[in-house]
């Protein structure tokens, strides 16, 4: 993993988002009042065609938050002159359901052009993909604006590898603002979804540069993974990344207590002590957990680069107007 040179630059640019409008709950009541209840609509559908897409709608707003804000940066496509996000080392063969964001803001624009931002549009798919999993529901604040560029490098340099172990993630973390217990909390996302081989073969093989499995598995767990994801095996195969895929539960902290986590950065978060704590309360009390990844998510959506931007006509693009008439 790369170190994490931008960060502090970062941060600096995160801070400065309290000169930008600040976010508020029911921002579109006037400009766009179905704007919401549009959206959930269209996670619905796509999850009634594809149920898997609730849990890569979910992982979305992750991803684009912890790069330079919650900007939607990430749905931009590369040009001849940018190379953007979804390439990025995190993201490629990875990040999914592009297209669900691109039809609810179509959807929306046949009804408000040019007034709900992707970046906001991002925000309220995370959290029905949640909802309509049989997760929690709550208000999200809304009112952001849409980047103007991406950068692969920031991405490349921010986004932890499916490898880290919860140490370096809560140092991580504490950099946005989020503690050891959103960190774990937020790690719930992967109640629902799945994982790819190529994300674990090395704790099968290889953990450590060993040659052995991570001695963390369980072993009955670890040989129905070895069947999923053989040696020299086709990498894009995908698990469960706990044992009730397709429901928003606590069973991925149960899951973890018992050695069952399918990748590494989820089951270290049990074998270390520091965040082990909160393993075992989520597991032992779904309230608990749900209360906290709520709160996880609002902190997360907080993020803001403080940078200019707009409200993007079509999520792949910036709108047609020169950068330099925009800044």
């Amino acid at each position: 993993m790369a170190p994490i040179a931008l960060l502090p630059f970062l941060i600096l640019n995160l801070a400065v988002a309290t000169a930008a409008p600040p976010l508020r709950p029911r921002f579109y009541e006037k400009t766009c009042p179905e704007a919401e209840h549009l959206v959930r609509d269209v996670i619905k559908k796509n999850m009634e065609r594809e149920p898997r897409s609730a849990a890569s709608v979910n992982r979305l707003q992750f991803h684009d938050c912890f790069v330079n804000g919650c900007d939607g940066s990430l749905l931009l496509d590369d040009t001849s002159n940018m190379l953007g996000e979804k390439l990025s080392l995190s993201n490629i063969n990875s990040l999914r359901s592009y297209e669900v964001i691109d039809e609810a803001k179509e959807t929306l624009e046949g009804v408000c052009p040019g007034v709900v931002s992707c970046a906001d549009i991002l925000i309220m798919a995370a959290r029905d993909a949640v909802v309509l999993s049989g997760g929690p529901d709550w208000e999200v604040k809304l009112g952001r604006q849409d980047s103007l560029t991406a950068s692969q490098k920031d991405a490349d340099d921010i986004m932890p590898s499916p490898r880290a172990n919860a140490s370096y993630l809560i140092d991580l973390f504490r950099k946005f603002n989020l503690s050891a217990k959103d960190l774990v909390a937020l790690s719930g996302s992967h109640s629902i979804g799945k994982g790819r081989c190529f994300s674990i073969v090395f704790r099968l093989y290889n953990q450590s540069g060993t040659g052995r499995p991570d001695p963390a598995i369980d072993p009955i767990f670890r040989e129905n993974l070895d069947k999923l994801c053989p040696r020299g095996g086709d990498g894009n195969v995908t698990g469960g990344l706990d044992a009730t895929p397709e429901r928003f539960d606590n069973q991925y902290f149960k899951d973890l207590m018992n050695g069952r986590g399918f990748l590494n950065s989820d089951q270290t978060l049990f074998t270390y002590p520091k965040t082990r704590q909160y393993v075992r309360l989520f597991a032992r009390n779904r309230d608990e957990f749900l209360k906290a990844f709520v709160e996880g998510m609002i902190k997360l959506g907080d993020l803001q680069s403080g940078r200019p931007g707009e409200i993007r006509q079509n999520c792949r693009v910036v709108n047609s107007r020169p950068v330099d008439e925009l800044m």
